[in-house]
C-alpha cells in the first residue's frame, strides 16, 4: 500500500501544471494600502480577482500564488484601497442633466447669478424654455429667494424655471408663470406652496413642491437620447469619483428601461439600486409585478418604493412640530395622506418590498415613524416575505430628541448625507433656532444606539463627491474648516464608521451585504482606488484626496490619467 501511494503521489505532481496556479487570477494589486472593512482582517497589502470576484485577500507573497501567465498585476505603490464606495441617496439622471443644463452651483451673489442666466437666455431661440438647477441664496446679501421680477429684468419674454439647489423650490420669471396660469387666485395644491407678496397677495415667482407642477407641465418633456445622453454623463462622473454603486431614490419605470438598455450596450458601468415613487401606478407595478434583484450580472436591483413626506429645510417647506423661528406664519407641509400611504405600507411589507421615505422636518420624522409603526403593527413578522424589512427614512434631518431611540426600538434605518449638515447650518440656525439643533444631522446619536446609518450626498442637491461626504462625516465643518454655534461637533464620526457609511452600511441597506461592501474572499470585486490615506490624513487633506482607480465586478472602469 505504501508503495501504491507513493507512485500516486509521483503521478499527481507529473499531472499538475509545471508553472503557476491551475486557477489563476485574472487581476492582482499589489503593495497597496488596503481597509478591508472586515473585523476579521482589517487591512491587507494585496488583493486578487478572477472574474468578477475577490479570491485572495492577504500579503503580497502570498499573491503570487495566483498569478498565471496572463494575470496583470498593478503595483499600487502604496496607494490606499477601500472597498467600491456607495452613495446610499443619488438622483442619478439628475447628476447627468445637471451636466447639461444651466448649472447654477456656486454662485454667491443675486448679480452674478442673473449675469449666468442672461448669457443662457441671449442663446436662446424666441420663446424657448431656459431651465436651471443649483442655486441658493444662502450667501447672498441679503439671503433672500429671487423674484418673478428679478427674472423679468433678463427675459421679458422667453419662460424660466431654475430649480433651488434642493429641488424643493424653484423661481419661475411672468412669462413662465403665465403659461402655467399661476396668477393671483391660484390655489396652493396639497403639498406645495406659491409664495406671494404679502400686500397684494401675487405670485413672486417662487413655488414650493407640488406647486411646481402648476408650471413645470408646461416644459417640454425630453427626449429619449437626452434622458440616454444623461445617464452615460451620470456613469461616466460618478465612477471618475470612485462610486461604485450609486442607490437612486425615487423616478420610474422609464429610467429602468434606460437604464437596461445602456447596460446592454455596454455604456453604463455603475451599479446601482433603484427605487420608483409611490404611493401611485410606479409603486403599484413594483408591487405587482415583484422585485428586479441582482440584474445585469449584479449591477441592477429594483426592490424599493420612494415616499416624499415633506419639503426641505431651505425653502422651508420641512414639516415641522413648531413654526419656523424666521417664519413663525409657517411650519411647512406635508406631501403624503395617511389614507394613501397606509394601504401600499402594509402590501409592501407583504410582497417585501423596502420602503424609503424621504423627511427633513421633526414633524414629518415622527409622522412616518408613527405610519411605519402602525404598518409593522398590523403585518406581523409571519405575514411578511421579509421579517426584517430594513425600511428607510431618507435624510433623517431634523428629529426631536425623544424620536431618535424609536429608530433603534423599530429597526428603521436613517439614511443621511453628511454634507448636507455642512451647507445647511449656514442657514439651519436661522430657520430652526439654536434648541432644535440638538436633533439635527445625528449621525453619532444613532450610531451609538447600535443603528447603522447608510452615507450619500443627495446629488445633484450637493456636488456628490466621496471625498466632501466623508470629509463632512468626520469633521462637521464646512469646506473651509468653519464650525459655527449649534453645529454640534459630537455627533461628527470616526473614519472607521465613516467608511462604513459608503461602504458595508450601504450594502447592508440594499440586502447586499454578503456580495459587496467589505474586501473579502467570494465578494464582488469593487475597489476604489485613492491617492491618499484618508484614513490618517489631516482633515482638509482629505477634500484634496482624488481617485486614482475604480474597479467593478473585476474591471476596471476608470484610471486617472
Amino acid at each position: 500500500m505504501k508503495v501504491v501511494s507513493i507512485l500516486l503521489g509521483v503521478l499527481l505532481i507529473a499531472l499538475a501544471p509545471a508553472h503557476g496556479p491551475a486557477d489563476p487570477a485574472t487581476l492582482i494589486f499589489i503593495n497597496g494600502n488596503i481597509y478591508t472593512v472586515n473585523d476579521k482582517r482589517p487591512h491587507a497589502e494585496a488583493v486578487a480577482v478572477k472574474d468578477d470576484r475577490i479570491v485572495f485577500v492577504g500579503s503580497n507573497a502570498d499573491a503570487k500564488k495566483y498569478q498565471g501567465a496572463n494575470t496583470r498585476v498593478i503595483d499600487l505603490h502604496g496607494a490606499t484601497v477601500v472597498p467600491g464606495m456607495t452613495d446610499a441617496h443619488y438622483h442619478f439622471i439628475g447628476v447627468g442633466q445637471r451636466e447639461m443644463n444651466l448649472n447654477l452651483e456656486g454662485i454667491t451673489n443675486l448679480e452674478d447669478f442673473l449675469a449666468k442666466v442672461k448669457t443662457r437666455v441671449d442663446q436662446a431661440k424666441p420663446g424657448e424654455w431656459v431651465t436651471g438647477r443649483g442655486w441658493i441664496e444662502t450667501f447672498w446679501k441679503p439671503p433672500v429667494f429671487p423674484t418673478r421680477w428679478d427674472l423679468d429684468k433678463i427675459s421679458p419674454n422667453n419662460p424660466v424655471f431654475l430649480s433651488r439647489a434642493d429641488g424643493h423650490g424653484a423661481v419661475a420669471n411672468s412669462a413662465a408663470l403665465k403659461i402655467g396660469n399661476v396668477t393671483k387666485d391660484t390655489k396652493d395644491p396639497f403639498g406645495g406652496q406659491v409664495l406671494r407678496d404679502k400686500e397684494t397677495g401675487e405670485p413672486v415667482g417662487m413655488l414650493l413642491d407640488n406647486a411646481q407642477g402648476l408650471v413645470t407641465k408646461n416644459i417640454p418633456a425630453r427626449t429619449e437620447g437626452d434622458t440616454d445622453q444623461a445617464i452615460i454623463l451620470a456613469n461616466k462622473r460618478s465612477i471618475e469619483l470612485g462610486w461604485t454603486q450609486v442607490q437612486d431614490p425615487g423616478g420610474s419605470y422609464d429610467d429602468v428601461a434606460h437604464y437596461q438598455k445602456l447596460y446592454g450596450e455596454g455604456k453604463l458601468k455603475i451599479r446601482i439600486y433603484k427605487a420608483v415613487y409611490g404611493p401611485g401606478p410606479q409603486a403599484q407595478k413594483l408591487l405587482s409585478e415583484g422585485p428586479i434583484i441582482e440584474a445585469v450580472g449584479n449591477r441592477l436591483n429594483v426592490r424599493a418604493i420612494k415616499v416624499v413626506s415633506d419639503g426641505a429645510l431651505g425653502s422651508r417647506g420641512a414639516a415641522l412640530l413648531a413654526p419656523y423661528s424666521d417664519a413663525p406664519d409657517s411650519k411647512g407641509f406635508l406631501r403624503v395622506k395617511d389614507e394613501d400611504l397606509m394601504p401600499m405600507l402594509k402590501e409592501a411589507l407583504q410582497k417585501g418590498i423596502q420602503v424609503e421615505t424621504h423627511a427633513i422636518g421633526d414633524y414629518a420624522n415622527r409622522f412616518i415613524l408613527d405610519e411605519y409603526e402602525k404598518a409593522l403593527n398590523a403585518v406581523p413578522k409571519s405575514a411578511r416575505k421579509i421579517a426584517e424589512p430594513r425600511w428607510r427614512i431618507e435624510h433623517s434631518q431634523i428629529i426631536n430628541p425623544v424620536d431618535i431611540p424609536r429608530f433603534a426600538q423599530m429597526g428603521i434605518i436613517p439614511s443621511m448625507q453628511p454634507s448636507h449638515a455642512i451647507g445647511d447650518l449656514h442657514f439651519a440656525p436661522s430657520r430652526l433656532g439654536i434648541e432644535r439643533l440638538k436633533g439635527a444631522y445625528a449621525w453619532n446619536s444613532f450610531i451609538k444606539l447600535g443603528v447603522i446609518v447608510p452615507g450619500g450626498s443627495d446629488a445633484p442637491v450637493e456636488r456628490g463627491e466621496p471625498m466632501i461626504e466623508f470629509y463632512a462625516a468626520v469633521a462637521r465643518k464646512d469646506i473651509r474648516g468653519f464650525s459655527g454655534e449649534g453645529w454640534h461637533p459630537e455627533e461628527k464620526v470616526t473614519r472607521e464608521d465613516a467608511l462604513k457609511m459608503f461602504t458595508i452600511w450601504p450594502a447592508y441597506v440594499a440586502f447586499e451585504e454578503k456580495l459587496r461592501g467589505s474586501i473579502e474572499v467570494g465578494k464582488l470585486a469593487d475597489l476604489t482606488v485613492l491617492s491618499a490615506d484618508i484614513m490618517k490624513i489631516p482633515e482638509m487633506d482629505i477634500l484634496k484626496t482624488k481617485c486614482m482607480t475604480t474597479v467593478i465586478g473585476g474591471e476596471i472602469v476608470y484610471e486617472a490619467k
